[in-house]
């Protein structure tokens, strides 16, 4: 418990020494059209009720873990603030979803990086309010999804538990990616080839530097697990009981 508290507490020093200037790959305050924010915010609201009900079950079952809970909040508030200049004046940064959609699944981390969206778009202007919405679909939705998903398939298969967690932690990353080039493309079709020409741009856009930071990202999420795994058995132990509760 005590080391879970030492990576809380240099989680929150790493993010104080985050530059307060910053271009925000989150979709920016009064970028999309309000049909758009509308429907991202209706496609997330039943993903986020769900965690809900599964923050509150970990929670009454497992107290215990509310520190493990902070611990991958924190995680996913400073990775995803963590903000790289991209090739064209946007930027892009990790995500952070994917270690607490392995720990506790996509439902509870929907949640917590709608939290994390949130204080962003407040405190760091990164982001928006009309297009929390968007940006909760994207890596608070797909993104944890994805990364339980890939970790599931590989660690049923017999797969390695690293190659696991950073297949996770990458994919998740890269289609949280892919989302929101989704986003930007269904609201700004390119004026002669549609929809596919401006998916095509965005994702070439994203792709020069979100690809290392996805590779990056694994590689940091598959160090904490191990910490986690060598410093809070405990913790882990009753993760695993709580998941055979909810079958």
């Amino acid at each position: 418990m005590l080391r879970t508290r030492y990576l809380i507490a240099s989680l929150i020093v790493l993010l104080l020494l985050v530059p307060n200037t910053a271009y925000a790959m989150h979709i920016m305050e009064g970028f999309l059209p309000a049909k758009w924010c509308l429907l991202w915010a209706a496609l997330s609201a039943p993903f986020i009720i769900w965690g809900f009900f599964s923050i509150k079950k970990i929670v009454s079952e497992k107290p215990e873990l509310k520190m493990l809970l902070g611990l991958v909040c924190a995680f996913a508030f400073v990775l995803s603030a963590l903000k790289i200049p991209s090739v064209t004046g946007s930027c892009s940064h990790p995500t952070g979803v994917g270690l607490g959609a392995i720990l506790f699944g996509p439902a509870t981390m929907s949640v917590l990086g709608s939290i994390v969206l949130l204080f962003q778009a407040l405190l760091l202007a990164h982001g928006g309010i009309t297009t929390l919405g968007a940006n909760i679909f994207s890596m608070a939705v797909v993104g944890p999804f994805v990364a339980y998903g890939v970790y599931l398939i590989i660690n049923k298969s017999g797969g390695p538990k690293w190659l696991a967690v950073f297949s996770a932690a990458a994919l998740g990353n890269l289609l949280t990616y892919v989302t929101t080039s989704f986003q930007l493309a269904f609201a700004f079709p390119d004026v002669t080839g549609g929809i596919m020409v401006s998916l095509v741009k965005f994702l070439g856009i994203f792709a020069v530097t979100q690809l290392p930071l996805a590779i990056s990202e694994g590689l940091l999420t598959v160090l904490i697990y191990n910490l986690l795994t060598a410093h809070s058995s405990n913790e882990l132990k009753s993760i695993q009981t709580l998941k055979y509760n909810l079958k």
